[in-house]
């Protein structure tokens, strides 16, 4: 039994050690590959905590006690709307959710910066193109409006990794992808009674 406790941990730490190696090996063709233009620039490679540990070989053991501090932390720089409104304009929300440009090297920067939602959720029902990575948004207002529901909506789009650290949904407020008027406008998208988001399909 202790040599196949001792071989398992052989196993492992050469496992451990491979990845190291493997890891600095993609790092350096990633920063041999890519090049800073426009507003892409070369920080994207750059991973900060959460990301760090969300790119772990599968299979790595990761201290809870991490995960949690950093689930914590990103819930605690959550930044709920100034006015205490948590909802702006379902038809310029439409707009937010289905433009998916911005950030990319070819975008102008001059422009505003879309959400791209329907690259991973149904929203409304009536629209026939869209993701299935992330669970289906139709008719989300049913969930109400209580303050409970409201920062919930709010956070989640803030930064998803309050809730759910390895999420692949983008930080839209946390990294600055949308501007608080976008994600008032979104959250109106999706919590309006009038938004296309609640219309049953026809």
């Amino acid at each position: 039994m202790k040599a196949l406790i001792a071989g398992v941990n052989i196993a492992l730490t050469a496992s451990l050690a491979a990845w190291t190696m493997a890891a600095d090996d993609i790092n350096a063709v990633l920063q041999n590959s890519f090049v800073a233009k426009n507003q892409a620039t070369m920080d994207r490679l750059e991973r900060d905590a959460v990301q760090t540990a969300c790119s772990a070989p599968r299979g790595m053991l990761l201290d809870n006690d991490m995960l949690a501090s950093l689930r914590a932390e990103r819930l605690a720089a959550v930044v709920l709307p100034a006015d205490g409104e948590y909802l702006g304009d379902w038809q310029r929300g439409a707009e937010v959710a289905g433009n998916g440009r911005g950030l990319q090297s070819s975008d102008d920067p001059a422009q505003p910066n879309g959400g791209n939602c329907y690259a991973c959720h149904q929203l409304a029902p009536d629209k026939v193109a869209y993701g299935t990575l992330g669970p289906s948004l139709t008719g989300y207002g049913a969930r109400g409006q209580s303050e409970a529901m409201l920062q919930y909506t709010w956070t989640k789009l803030w930064d998803t990794h309050a809730y759910n650290l390895c999420s692949h949904m983008p930080r839209f407020g946390a990294q600055g992808i949308l501007t608080e008027q976008q994600l008032k406008d979104v959250m109106a998208y999706l919590l309006d009674p009038a938004s296309p988001v609640n219309q049953a399909a026809e």
